[in-house]
Parts: C-alpha cells; sequence; structure tokens
C-alpha cells in the first residue's frame, strides 16, 4: 500500500459532499457569469490504494446556456480570482483534443482540493463551462460506512 503526503481528514461522506458542493458554489461565484448550473452532486470514490476506510468526493458540473463571450468573461475571472482565493494554477492552456478547448487545473492545498475547468464554445445551447472538482482523501469512521455510498 502507497503512502499519502498527507494525513486525512477525518470527515464522514455526507459533510464531505457537502464541503465539495461549497467549493464549487464558491468557484461559481469566481467566474461572475450567470447560467444554469448542473444538477447531480458531489460523488463518493474509495481511495482503495491507501486504506479502505479512506475515501474521496469528485463534483462533475456545468454551467450552461452561456454564449462565447460568457464563456471567455468566466475563464478570465477565474484565472484571477482562484489566484487571489488559494488556489495555485498548475496548467492554463489548451485541451488535448481535437477542438482544443482552452482549460484551466489548478489545486488548492489548504482546502485540499484540485479543480480543471474546460471552455466548450460555439456549441448553441451547449456553450458551458465544465468542471470537474475532487477531494483528496478524507478518513470514514470505518471502512462500512462507506458501504452502499456512491
Amino acid at each position: 500500500m502507497r503512502g499519502l503526503d498527507y494525513t486525512p481528514v477525518r470527515m464522514d461522506p455526507g459533510p464531505a459532499r457537502e464541503k465539495a458542493k461549497e467549493v464549487s458554489s464558491r468557484l461559481l461565484e469566481m467566474t461572475g457569469v450567470k447560467g444554469k448550473v448542473t444538477e447531480p452532486g458531489p460523488r463518493v470514490s474509495r481511495c482503495y490504494e491507501y486504506g479502505d476506510d479512506l475515501f474521496s468526493t469528485t463534483h462533475p458540473w456545468s454551467v450552461y446556456g452561456l454564449t462565447d463571450e460568457q464563456v471567455d468573461t468566466g475563464m478570465a475571472n477565474l484565472r484571477k480570482a482562484l489566484k487571489e482565493n488559494g488556489w495555485t494554477i498548475t496548467k492554463d492552456g489548451k485541451a488535448n483534443s481535437k477542438a482544443q478547448s482552452p482549460e484551466i487545473y489548478a489545486e488548492n492545498k489548504a482546502e485540499q482540493f484540485a479543480m480543471n475547468v474546460t471552455a466548450l464554445k460555439h456549441e448553441g445551447p451547449d456553450t458551458m463551462l465544465n468542471f470537474s472538482v475532487v477531494s483528496a482523501c478524507y478518513r470514514a469512521a470505518s471502512a462500512s460506512a462507506l458501504d452502499g455510498e456512491y
């Protein structure tokens, strides 16, 4: 079993999901754009490689129904706000895809979260900012506390 370079915070899945939602909400605020936001909430995944009582949250979401200009504004606002709010941008460039859409990767070591956002433009009603927000591993009360979690 590999070791982590940090001590996992003790947290159960419910509060961990709420924390992921809070981080995602702050990221949305940082974009400064208004649109429709996808509904599914954060999911739980076990960090089996580190221990059977460890898990992380992943929150994929999008703000859509935007114009190309809103997408550009949202990315520019986010770039600036991330730096002002304890995030370190680890990549700011183009996706390795045919479309080569702009994307930003960032991490916040104090919050123990990482995120990436891709700007999907020229997509009509699907023009959006597509986010993925991932937490570090948390330690549950027990491995069985994670049974049935998704």
